[in-house]
């Protein structure tokens, strides 16, 4: 149900996961990796994992899921090594009857995982490169820092 792997994701087997006869609603949130962030071109980013860890930290948070939307099922697999502009890094599909309860679930994942899995993104850009975390404390933005939720990542 949760995995890192180093190769593209299907997300059709990310799905399939989840799948089950009592669901009425399957969400999916595809992460891609974008050219453009706060004004700096992308040219690719490098994801590294300590894999166990992360593989675990995965599967806490799909607890986490079920505690809190008990009939929801969940699976998620991220990508590491380098990803191209539209390439797929993460892929969160959650199964529950309602689909309140799949897309609230789908969207607790993904701050999740910011939070808690140790998987780090360097990105490349034209005029450098730098890894994506604690700068975000010392990054002077044009609008100011980016709330929770925004999309920083």
């Amino acid at each position: 149900m949760y995995e890192v792997i180093d190769q593209p994701i299907i997300v059709d087997d990310v799905i399939k996961k989840v799948e089950r006869r009592e669901a009425g609603a399957i969400t999916t949130f595809i992460g891609t990796v974008r050219e453009w962030t706060h004004g700096k071109r992308t040219v690719y980013l490098e994801y590294q994992a300590y894999v166990p860890m992360a593989v675990k930290m995965l599967a806490q948070i799909g607890d986490e899921i079920t505690e809190k939307w008990p009939t929801a099922q969940t699976a998620i697999t991220h990508r590491i090594g380098r990803l191209d502009i539209s390439d797929i890094a993460v892929v969160i599909a959650v199964s529950s009857p309602h689909r309140k309860a799949a897309y609230e679930a789908n969207e607790y994942a993904i701050e999740r995982i910011k939070q808690i899995v140790p998987i780090w993104k360097k990105e490349h850009w034209e005029d450098g490169e730098t890894w994506i975390g604690d700068q975000l404390e010392q990054t002077s933005y044009p609008q100011g820092k980016p709330e929770v939720g925004d999309e920083t990542e």
